[in-house]
């Protein structure tokens, strides 16, 4: 059976959900959770969501998919241990220290694999199997086709979002936020820099096209393919910053459309709560140029109407939907938006009317044009409808009661419900009754009061003995069985745990630090090689997301999980910066897999260095073998999406180059040769003259991505004199960054 999992930011959109009929629920704590601006959960409000939920079999999941560093390690294992004692089903993670934290330590809590894993692939998939994940989310890049592939041939539960918004970038594969807002996307804090507008400019040309929201996509619908959906383990909604009305709107259509009962409008309303405009996404082949919506990265909302005139103070609206007292409007006017409440709406004698189906008109201030279109984005009785259902009960259970009602003995109830029996007897003796004996239906009215609970009458099964059974006792004994049949329910919760085996320590002796460079060119490399560097990575490199597995020779560097799994047995490999590792237990865990070395994320700041080093050395009586990235442009996010083809300038990016350019300053745009686009940070990272004071680090990275060969050779001329201390504090002729890695205390 499909899994139809829904969003949950409060207690509110919890119960929007379950109400509209979600078989499960993710949500978040006050922690390692990926949207920290979320209302989230704290531990007593995450009790009461798991009682709810799973009296009414709802499986709760929690994120922890943010990355974890070395001082949280112990904050992640204590609230791990709160959320198996609570009975959560599931902990979705990105972090390799927390998918092994669970994997080692708890029976029956599920390991996830997180969306921000960047799993797009069998290989992925696999790798993650055999290291003991229940679930893999898959990358919002795959096709339909190559889900269901995977998933025939892996035989392991897949999540896939089907709904709501998508990152411009790979999940887990952008630094955005983090380098041009100080807000990681990795740490849950992302601020949708995506989200802004940007100016494409043609470098070669010296040529600046107009100001676009060139990143920002739209929402996902896919409720038009739920039939080749219902093949997968569990469709995902997103939405867990949204309101629960966008909850309930969203959970009660994909609910229908699972349950073969959704109708042509039905899937029209799922307009009329948030929505940046809908695409079917790369999972059902959606054109890579249609996947953004340029004009605008809030709400859409969905045409009514237009404006068809002035007269005097007010404008007409000529409508092809009803517009209502109280809905709230957005009018488009040369790109710019007027946004209202409709408190008052007229008809064409000036009079007040509640509502409008073909013309209205409506007083406002702002000026605005015949032929503006009018959008309506809160409509205002539909949320009413929405409102109301959000703490329905969408099923009921069946409660089935055995009565022994005998004079002169107790009052005994067999019931059974919720998968459990519960046994109830009373204190009191029950009399002969003498002229009217308590009868079946008697029992029948008084156990059918369950209005207030999630149980219903269903087999009633009592013999009449001449007994007489007051009113009051056997609402007594109703209320004894539903809660008792509650409690069997809850304190069913497994919460085993494992018991730890010893684990085997790795170290590496320490070496004498040198230079390793990675190249975007031919030329690039050659100079590379040129000036010395042994290890250039180049056509050695296995990159995240871009999984075309062909048989290579040599040391590999390698950025995805996917690639781990087809070249670990077969080449000896270095793990990339693009696996977001923090922590001293993830540099393990990828050692275990087989890397010779480590490269640490860019979200290192040099003193969360110097503990991943020294737990490391604490845990396995040796030190871990590190690489670092010390120089060159950072990249800022990759993506399927092209930004030249939206802005009519594809097929030239072999001959031009180009970059977008916001407040900020400008960013390089890199176009592969399967379409897909890197975007670099618009400065250099530049931690050459601090390369004396990072210590625990063997291989130092030059990362060239858009630099001439005599900026390469200049830069390895310099990183050679740092590393050996014999080189003067040199100025490039450049924009540099000096901060060095993530630096913030808010990361």
């Amino acid at each position: 059976m499909t899994e139809l999992l829904a969003p949950a930011g409060s207690m509110e959109a919890l119960k929007a959900a379950i109400s509209n009929g979600c078989d499960a629920i993710y949500l978040g704590m006050q922690k390692f959770g990926a949207r920290a601006y979320s209302s989230n959960f704290d531990l007593e409000s995450l009790k009461e969501a798991v009682m709810y939920a799973h009296l009414r079999n709802v499986k709760i999941y929690v994120t922890m998919n943010t990355i974890i560093f070395e001082s949280e390690i112990e904050e992640m294992k204590n609230q791990m241990h709160e959320l198996n004692e609570i009975g959560v089903d599931g902990i979705i993670v990105q972090d390799l220290a927390a998918f092994d934290y669970i994997i080692k330590n708890f029976l029956d809590m599920e390991a996830h694999c997180s969306t921000q894993m960047g799993i797009d692939d069998l290989e992925g998939t696999l790798l993650f199997k055999d290291l003991g994940a229940k679930r893999v989310v898959l990358s919002r890049e795959l096709e339909i086709e190559k889900v269901k592939e995977i998933r025939r041939i892996a035989k392991i539960p897949l999540e896939i979002f089907v709904h709501g918004a998508l990152c411009i970038s790979y999940s887990g594969n952008c630094l955005m936020s983090g380098l041009i807002g100080y807000r990681s996307g990795n740490r849950g804090r992302c601020v949708g820099s995506c989200r802004k507008e940007f100016e494409l400019i043609d470098k070669t040309t010296d040529t600046s096209y107009e100001k676009k929201y060139i990143l920002s996509t739209k929402d996902l619908n896919t409720i038009d393919y739920i039939d080749d959906l219902k093949e997968i383990d569990s469709l995902k909604i997103e939405g867990r910053m949204k309101e629960p009305m966008y909850v309930a709107n969203a959970v009660s259509k994909y609910r229908m459309a699972l349950d073969n009962k959704i109708t042509e409008e039905d899937k029209e309303n799922l307009s009329k709560t948030f929505n940046r405009t809908f695409t079917k996404g790369y999972l059902f082949h959606e054109e890579k140029k249609n996947i953004t919506n340029i004009l605008r990265p809030n709400n859409f909302g969905y045409e009514i109407g237009r404006i068809s005139k002035s007269v005097n103070d007010m404008y007409e609206i000529t409508l092809n939907r009803t517009l209502n007292q109280n809905d709230i409007i957005r009018i488009s006017h040369n790109n710019e938006d007027v946004n209202l409440t409709v408190v008052k709406l007229y008809d064409k004698d000036g009079n007040l009317i509640n509502k409008a189906d073909d013309v209205c008109y409506i007083k406002i201030k702002e000026k605005i044009s015949k032929g503006d279109l009018v959008y309506i984005t809160k409509d205002y009785f539909y949320y009413k409808e929405l409102n109301s259902s959000l703490e329905k009960e969408f099923k009921h259970f069946n409660l089935d009661i055995r009565v022994y009602a005998f004079p002169n003995s107790k009052l005994i109830i067999d019931a059974e419900g919720l998968g459990y029996n519960y046994f109830y007897e009373s204190e009191e003796i029950l009399g002969e009754a003498i002229n009217n004996p308590t009868t079946k239906e008697q029992v029948v009215k008084q156990f059918s009061r369950l209005k207030n609970t999630i149980l219903e009458l269903n087999h009633v099964d009592f013999e009449e003995y001449n007994a007489f059974i007051p009113a009051k006792l056997l609402n007594a004994a109703r209320r004894d069985i539903v809660e008792g049949l509650y409690d069997l329910k809850l304190n069913s919760q497994k919460k085993r745990i494992k018991t730890l085996k010893a684990k085997e320590k790795i170290s590496f002796d320490p070496e004498k630090p040198y230079l390793t460079a990675s190249v975007t060119t031919k030329e690039q490399y050659d100079a590379c090689v040129s000036c010395g560097i042994k290890e250039v990575y180049f056509e050695n490199v296995v990159r995240r997301n871009q999984n075309d597995y062909k048989d290579k020779e040599g040391q590999l560097l390698i950025g995805g999980y996917g690639g781990i799994y087809r070249y670990r047995k077969t080449n000896p490999f270095v793990t990339d910066y693009s696996l977001n590792v923090v922590n001293s237990a993830s540099c393990y865990e990828l050692y275990k897999l087989g890397a010779k070395r480590v490269t640490l994320s860019y979200e290192l700041n040099n003193r969360q260095i110097e503990d991943l080093i020294n737990a490391y050395y604490e845990e396995n009586d040796g030190y871990p073998s590190l690489e670092m990235i010390v120089y060159g442009r950072a990249l800022m996010l990759f993506t399927k999406y092209c930004p030249l083809e939206k802005m009519n300038q594809c097929g030239i990016c072999k001959t031009k180059s180009y970059e977008l350019k916001d407040e900020h300053g400008s960013f390089p745009i890199i176009s592969h040769d399967d379409c897909t686009t890197t975007i670099l940070n618009g400065k250099t990272l530049n931690l050459l003259d601090e390369l004396e004071n990072i210590k625990g680090i063997e291989a130092f990275r030059l990362n060239f991505t858009v630099e001439s060969k005599e900026q390469v050779v200049k830069t390895i001329n310099k990183a050679f004199g740092k590393l050996n201390g014999s080189m003067s504090k040199a100025v490039f002729n450049q924009e540099t960054d000096t901060r060095g890695h993530f630096n913030k205390e808010i990361l």
